[in-house]
């Protein structure tokens, strides 16, 4: 590929990757410009998700959005000279997969930022790789407040890891305290039930949700354990049932989220389930063989097809043809790979139209000044790299699909 002279778009897959768009390389640019053409030179949008498995759902809508963008800013020459292309690499929802995909992303040296993970566990294996290499990361899903803040964040004593690491959505300090407050003060909830899957994004959602129900006068009567990829969670709906609890938080992801809500109720209690942003997709409503009208989750942001800054991104989804919806995250991973790009810009921009050899570190120091209105808002970062966007959306199970219920901007 390095040494075609010719822009190409095609669809191939290789050690792992699916490039979505190719055109020529650098130095393909530079004998090009040698010559006095006008080919231009490329910037590598990488982007890690589950692309298969059981949560392939969001990581197809990630992967799809972020082409999308990349698209978008090659038709629209948002970056003069420079001509973006996308390689997915599926981490299918593990850790180790993930970091053998930053491995190959920082390997790359046209790859200037990194769209993904999906999974707050599978991006604690990757933010060591991408920081010795001084590659940007924004994620569109993480949610987990470690990743930005330090494990030290729940004392007060906040320190960023990586100043590479950057998210489009909120974190579960804010998402696990809104739910909390949502469930004990509209949904007069008052004695919960809380069950995690033991993983980095599940655990740390319940732990925030408890203490901040707690904290308002509720009473949690018990906490269980399940393990991610099980199906059997009767023991655990026996133990809920027992237990008198009016209401269950889960902390984890749908596939699990379903079948618990499903046991639940087959085991004579009628009570909501509820959980965070994880839950939110038809995937938790046709996983349950029990009816899952009442049960809640929360998600990050109002819901797209609310805003009016998200109809043209709508639109040309639509349009582009992608076989799999945008889901839960596609805006906030179209609003990561935007950041990218105007990264990117700003760094070409003050090099005088070329890409400088010390690209990625650049392009993470312009990263926190980014600031533009995108689909799901304003898109700009704290000193943390942690989206300033705090708005939430309660959602319920309303005859067999999720309706939103409830919108918020969040003050802590």
């Amino acid at each position: 590929m390095r040494n075609r002279s010719l822009l190409i778009l095609t669809a191939v897959v290789t050690t792992g990757a699916l490039t979505l768009t190719a055109c020529g390389s650098r130095d393909d640019d530079k004998k090009n410009d040698d010559k006095g053409s006008s080919a231009k030179t490329t910037v590598v949008i990488g982007i890690d998700a589950p692309l298969t498995g059981s949560l392939s759902a969001l990581g197809q809508g990630i992967k799809n959005s972020v082409d999308l963008a990349a698209k978008t800013a090659n038709k629209e020459n948002t970056v003069p000279g420079i001509e973006f292309k996308v390689e997915a690499y599926d981490d299918q929802a593990l850790p180790g997969p993930g970091q053998q995909n930053a491995i190959k992303l920082v390997a790359n040296k046209d790859v200037l930022g990194v769209v993904g993970p999906l999974n707050s566990g599978v991006a604690q294996s990757m933010q060591g790789d991408f920081g010795k290499a001084k590659l940007t990361q924004v994620s569109p899903a993480n949610t987990n407040p470690a990743l930005s803040q330090g494990d030290k964040w729940g004392s007060g004593e906040k320190k960023r890891p990586f100043d590479t690491y950057f998210r489009t959505a909120t974190t579960d300090v804010i998402q696990g305290k809104f739910a909390a407050q949502y469930l004990f003060n509209e949904a007069k909830k008052k004695k919960v039930f809380v069950v995690d899957d033991k993983q980095t994004y599940g655990a740390g959602l319940a732990a925030i949700f408890a203490d901040e129900f707690k904290k308002l006068g509720g009473t949690v009567v018990d906490t269980d354990k399940v393990t991610v990829k099980e199906t059997d969670f009767s023991p655990t709906a026996d133990k809920i049932k027992a237990s008198g609890a009016d209401s269950v938080f889960f902390g984890g992801q749908y596939p699990e989220g379903g079948l618990l809500s499903d046991q639940i109720k087959k085991a004579g209690a009628n009570i909501p389930t509820m959980g965070g942003d994880a839950l939110y997709d038809p995937a938790f409503i046709k996983a349950s063989g029990q009816s899952n009208d009442g049960d809640l989750a929360t998600s990050v942001g109002y819901p797209i097809e609310m805003l009016p800054t998200a109809k043209k991104f709508i639109e040309n989804y639509k349009a582009g043809g992608y076989k799999d919806p945008y889901a839960a995250y596609g805006g906030y991973s179209y609003d990561a790979a935007w950041a990218i790009i105007q990264a990117v810009k700003a760094v070409v921009d003050a090099n005088g139209g070329k890409v400088p050899s010390d690209a990625r570190a650049k392009v993470t120091e312009a990263m926190a000044k980014v600031s533009f209105d995108g689909v799901t808002g304003k898109v700009s970062f704290d000193e943390f790299g942690d989206t300033t966007n705090k708005q939430l959306t309660v959602y319920t199970v309303e005859k067999g699909a999720w309706k939103s219920i409830k919108n918020a901007t969040f003050e802590d």
